[in-house]
């Protein structure tokens, strides 16, 4: 593996997210390779630089325009993927280049336009947890990557999950706080416009939607919720006190998970948000 040294000023990653979504195979590199947080962090950046460079080489190749610099840059990727110990994309970038080298442009070019969109999203989740670095608990650059991940770990075992409840009755959303503060931490929003500026600082691990609001209403969420990569499958639980058949069908077809008829029964909301917790870990 090829070292790099940390810099005195770190560039910061949120290291806790990558790992709840598994961004790249940083517990196996951890195991194999014993590095600093700041070491780490360092060919991360590395690793974004050179992925910008690749999406311009990527562009190349399906314009059948690559050339020795289109093809370095996929290389350089490819050696640095493997140094971190990430596979997501050496295969994709083998086929590319096997095709070039071979002279096959059109294969190749079809084998990077198939790389294309999952590579662009995960430039962004790169980019997107870079410029979430400062917002995580910021670790000492110098401790074993092996080491924060065991920290990691033990305050993820420890801590309460998360719940956003959307209501613009502040009645509903004392009365969740009092029934589920105990076992949840529970965060209220009663302007559901201000939705999406929350889910910039906050990830929630369940939703509680009003389905009524004066402005908007629960169903008009979902779209947001979504939006955000980090809550493409995080359950939405809906409260609702029009139970009819069509509302809670079309409740289902939105992306909702479950739910709940106002006023609601404390035990069945609290075994639902269970269920669906237990489900999404």
């Amino acid at each position: 593996m090829t070292i790099y040294m940390e810099s005195e000023n770190i560039i910061y990653f949120n290291l806790p997210e990558m790992l709840k979504r598994d961004t790249l195979n940083t517990r196996a590199f951890a195991d194999e390779f014993v590095v600093t947080v700041g070491t780490y962090f360092s060919m991360l950046l590395r690793l974004e630089k050179q992925s910008a460079k690749a999406v311009e080489a990527l562009n190349r190749f399906i314009n059948r325009s690559a050339d020795i610099d289109s093809y370095k840059s996929l290389d350089n990727l490819l050696l640095l993927l493997k140094d971190l110990r990430s596979e997501r994309f050496v295969t994709p970038i083998y086929s590319i280049l096997g095709a070039y080298d071979t002279g096959n442009w059109r294969l190749a070019a079809h084998r990077a336009e198939m790389m294309m969109g999952d590579f662009n999203a995960f430039c962004a989740t790169l980019d997107e947890m870079r410029r979430k670095g400062k917002q995580a608990a910021v670790p000492d650059p110098a401790m074993p990557l092996k080491e924060y991940i065991r920290i990691l770990d033990e305050a993820e075992a420890n801590r309460k999950p998360v719940i956003l409840a959307i209501d613009d009755s502040p009645t509903i959303l004392s009365s969740l706080l009092s029934v589920l503060g105990g076992d949840y931490k529970v965060f209220t929003l009663p302007k559901p416009s201000e939705l999406e500026r929350v889910l910039t600082r906050l990830t929630p691990d369940l939703f509680l939607l009003d389905y009524l609001m004066p402005d908007i209403n629960g169903f008009e969420l979902v779209p947001i919720i979504r939006s955000f990569e980090a809550h493409a499958e995080t359950p939405i639980i809906y409260l609702t006190s029009h139970g009819t058949i069509d509302n809670l069908t079309a409740a289902l077809a939105l992306g909702a998970s479950d739910f709940v008829v106002k006023p609601f029964d404390a035990d069945i909301l609290r075994e639902k948000i269970a269920k669906h917790i237990v489900k999404n870990v």
